[in-house]
């Protein structure tokens, strides 16, 4: 027991692990994450739909999305924000590890006769020989990448996006690091059985890393029949280490604000957002 607890309780090295299929796709957790995703009512996997509205509105201007906007949405989730897009007549791509949001996002697109090119895949490993006006990952992706992921993603946006195209993604700021606090619980049927339609136990482990910026919620799961761990890593950032992370691979940085609806930037907010623009 006590060579058990040691591991539930160790430390790892930042993003040592990478574990998302076990929340994209396993077919139990993906049905709980899209549950998430359509409570209209909180902020968990996505926006809530009053933001989502005021967000989709702005970008529509700030970009000038129209008929002829190609538009790619990574981690489309159940098309919250793809199906808005299309709707406004641009031709769209919305990519997702989760087989279940992507059903969802088709069959709302078909009941409301929209063209949306959805595609199965973890974004890291997707392509396509279509140019983009715009690729947005919204709801802070990008911090769940460790520094190898993310610089891939960046030479993918600067790759898949059309000369004067331009990427939008929101970040968590070292305001929202600076909160977090180190932790060590453990729960039944944590998280009101997001884990198992079985009983379980689940250990949660916070930990800070100082130095890198970066907080892990490690997820020691235990069910009758096994034992799993899940790794939620974040970074963290100012304006100075985005920036330095994207100003090269041809894309450059163009504007700040608080968050993906276009309010000004704002330094003590706990994330914010950018628009990087491919010269």
């Amino acid at each position: 027991m006590f060579k058990k607890l040691k591991e539930i309780n160790s430390r790892p090295e930042p993003f040592q692990f990478y574990t998302a299929d076990e929340l994209w796709a396993n077919e139990y957790t993906s049905k709980q994450m899209l549950d998430y995703h359509l409570n209209e009512a909180i902020d968990v996997s996505s926006r809530n739909q009053s933001f989502i509205e005021r967000s989709v509105e702005w970008i529509v201007n700030r970009f000038g999305v129209s008929e002829k906007t190609k538009i790619a949405d990574f981690g489309c989730g159940p098309g919250l924000y793809t199906t808005r897009f299309a709707e406004r007549g641009a031709a769209v791509t919305g990519v997702d590890f989760s087989e279940n949001s992507l059903k969802y996002a088709k069959k709302i697109a078909e009941e409301k006769g929209l063209e949306i090119n959805y595609v199965h895949t973890n974004y890291l490993n997707f392509e396509t020989t279509h140019r983009f006006d715009l690729i947005t990952m919204i709801m802070c992706d990008f911090c769940a990448l460790s520094p190898e992921q993310r610089k891939t993603m960046i030479s993918k946006f600067a790759s898949l996006l059309k000369v004067g195209g331009s990427v939008l993604l929101d970040v968590y700021s070292l305001n929202s690091f600076n909160q977090a606090k180190e932790s060590a619980i453990y729960e039944l049927n944590q998280l009101d059985g997001f884990w198992s339609p079985e009983d379980y136990y689940c250990f949660v482990n916070t930990f800070k890393y100082e130095k890198e910026k970066v907080t892990l919620d490690k997820y020691t799961i235990i069910e009758k029949s096994k034992t799993r761990m899940v790794y939620n890593w974040l970074q963290y950032f100012s304006v100075e280490s985005v920036s330095e992370e994207f100003d090269g691979n041809g894309l450059k940085i163009e504007s700040f604000y608080s968050n993906v609806a276009g309010d000004s930037f704002d330094s003590e907010a706990t994330e914010f957002a950018i628009v990087a623009r491919k010269r």
